[in-house]
């Protein structure tokens, strides 16, 4: 009797030429997807091309040798017609293999993939694990794919939608992600070994330009403070780390869970680096002063705008004063603090968006990100800009929040960039190398090697961080 064919291949799409660098992190979603399969017997294989600088003719070579039942792919807007390409190339490598396209992009664009892109033959929406693992069941419990949650495929020239798949409650019962199915040494940055953890799932912020809470829930789900120490010891034994990025939407959404964190941290003296994001109004002077003593180097605040009247068009419920506060707090901690602002959200002029720029030069953060408002698949932005009926790029390649991707006719694009370049101009001045080299930012530590970085790479990390995620 022959038995089932319990490979799966899991691919990172190459890079397209015109994006650039590769990822500075391993494929942390790709991970937990292959931890959950190997603790359920199957044989996995992660295919990050851009770290091993696989083109697509290496890539096929790969999975011909591998001959996988279960290909899949992840997919964020900016590589989405690389995540076509891949899967094109996978079918011709393994035309009886099951390609499956995930992540951001699929889930919000299912019933467009699926008309037109005949290679792709299913797509998983939202939380992967369960349904994944479900799928790869498929063979043996022959269940039927109307009865798999959070799938979209096709059946008889009909596009299906299956219900969503609820969250995951418990965190603390995922597995740690399999990194020993990547090169974890080509990820290391000029030398140095960092690593990134995520601890929790779900947005309860409904923020229109950003689609976390309906790609992971609404309900802030969080991993025990044990379980995270755990995983941070386990990095440091296991694959000598010495930073930490923290990739949660909002680590200090819960102050008491952040705050345990940090203290145990310290007692069980876990002296890795770490830097992490979140929103001014989840902190406090003495939470920030905790994180800094447990080594947190680097912060980011979310601050959105610095115009009330835009934060509230944002739906983001923070005020300038919070912001203010939390950014110096963090710059007394001795961390190196870093906001990010969207601009020209409709609804934005010449006004409210000098007066964003004027509060982050007043602020003087180390580092500060002006992100166009990109109308993302899923989004209300992208709603709005239809509902407006404004010209908009259909060009997937644009989506990095460092391009105007409509044009909104009361503040033309030309505009904003040219207001853009000349807050850069003036912000990364004499007197800001200065500030940098008293604080000794110009030599960096493990984090701020990667967050001075020009903001155009910055948010290619961040949009490769989210889709691995």
């Amino acid at each position: 009797m022959m038995m089932p064919n319990k490979k799966i291949a899991l691919i990172t799409p190459p890079l397209l030429t015109d994006i650039g660098h590769h990822p500075l992190f391993p494929p942390l979603g790709l991970a937990y997807l292959a931890a959950v399969l190997d603790q359920n017997n199957f044989e996995v294989k992660i295919i990050d091309c851009p770290v091993n600088r696989y083109d697509y003719t290496k890539l096929q070579a790969e999975l011909t040798a591998f001959e996988p039942a279960i290909i899949g792919i992840g997919s964020m807007t900016p590589i989405a017609e690389a995540a076509f390409q891949t899967a094109q190339t996978a079918k011709q490598a393994c035309p009886n293999a099951q390609i499956i396209l995930g992540g951001p992009h699929a889930t919000f664009q299912d019933r467009d993939i699926l008309t037109t892109e005949k290679s792709i033959d299913l797509i998983v929406r939202g939380e992967g694990e369960e349904t994944l693992l479900e799928l790869a069941n498929q063979t043996q419990t022959n269940k039927p794919l109307n009865d798999i949650k959070g799938i979209s495929f096709r059946k008889d020239q009909e596009i299906i939608q299956t219900p969503n798949r609820p969250p995951i409650q418990n965190l603390d019962t995922l597995p740690r992600p399999a990194y020993k199915y990547v090169p974890i040494e080509k990820y290391w940055v000029q030398g140095q070994k960092l690593l990134s953890v995520i601890t929790s799932r779900g947005c309860p912020y409904k923020c229109p330009f950003c689609v976390a809470s309906q790609m992971f829930g609404q309900q802030f789900r969080a991993r025990s403070p044990k379980n995270v120490l755990d995983e941070l010891q386990w990095l440091q034994s296991e694959y000598g780390a010495e930073g930490i990025a923290f990739q949660d939407d909002t680590l200090t959404f819960d102050k008491k869970r952040a705050a345990d964190i940090c203290e145990g941290m310290i007692e069980r003296k876990i002296n890795l680096r770490w830097g992490c994001g979140t929103r001014a109004d989840t902190v406090t002077k003495e939470l920030l002063q905790k994180m800094a003593k447990a080594h947190c180097d680097e912060v980011m605040f979310g601050i959105e705008s610095g115009c009330e009247q835009m934060r509230q068009t944002l739906k983001h419920g923070v005020t300038n004063q919070q912001c203010h506060n939390a950014i110096k707090w963090a710059k007394d901690a001795g961390m190196f603090v870093t906001v990010s602002v969207i601009i020209g959200y409709p609804g934005e002029t010449k006004q409210t968006l000098q007066e964003t720029l004027d509060f982050v030069r007043k602020t003087e953060p180390d580092d500060a990100w002006l992100c166009h408002a990109t109308p993302f698949p899923g989004t209300q932005l992208r709603e709005l800009v239809e509902k407006n009926g404004w010209k908009m790029s259909e060009d997937w390649k644009t989506y990095s929040t460092m391009n105007a991707i409509f044009e909104d006719p009361n503040l033309p694009a030309k505009e904003i960039a040219q207001m853009r370049k000349q807050f850069y101009n003036k912000f990364y001045s004499i007197s800001y190398i200065m500030r940098q080299a008293k604080k000794g930012y110009l030599q960096g530590n493990i984090y701020s090697k990667i967050m001075t970085r020009t903001a155009a790479n910055y948010n290619l990390w961040r949009a490769m961080s989210a889709f691995h995620r």
